[in-house]
């Protein structure tokens, strides 16, 4: 739907997270998009993400490591959120001010051991959209079978994060 990946957005300053900051050599870099858009009802719409996590993020052979799980249900989320909020405002992604989302709260369940050498997909609903907190709940599947449920509470950036000059 948009090939511009929501994290791409972000203004130079504000593109350094670990998880999915393109500024972060070093960082997973994860992509987020939407995958469906409802202009009626804004909470059908969806978002997704795929990753290919390296195999230095093992738990134990042969399986994903759980922080990573956790780390790409949370970067999914705040990127999700920050769309989101462009979108309920009626504002391009990347317009300024950034409306640029961090943590609140992050809770995550593991369901099935996750699999190394395959495809994570994440896919993000959303169950509430407020102008300063978004709450987006998501799905970690790996070849279909969903491995990690998780809920990000994503809250507006605060102004004392964002870098000055």
């Amino acid at each position: 739907m948009n090939e511009i990946a929501f994290q791409d957005c972000y203004p130079e300053e504000l593109s350094h997270c670990y998880g999915c900051g393109k500024n972060n050599i070093s960082g997973h870099q994860l992509k987020s998009f939407w995958q469906h858009l409802d202009k009626e009802n804004i909470l059908a719409s969806t978002t997704v993400a795929h990753f290919m996590p390296d195999e230095i993020y093992t738990a134990i052979p042969g399986f994903v490591y759980g922080g990573m799980i956790a780390s790409l249900i949370d970067c999914h989320g705040t990127g999700s959120a920050s769309a989101m909020a462009h979108f309920a405002q009626e504002r391009e992604m990347g317009s300024l001010p950034a409306l640029r989302f961090v943590t609140g709260a992050l809770n995550v369940s593991y369901l099935a051991p996750t699999p190394q050498g395959v495809e994570l997909e994440l896919i993000g609903r959303f169950s509430e959209v407020k102008e300063r907190k978004v709450i987006v709940d998501i799905t970690l599947s790996a070849n279909k079978t969903i491995c990690a449920k998780g809920q990000v509470i994503a809250v507006l950036m605060p102004e004392n994060m964002i870098p000055k000059g």
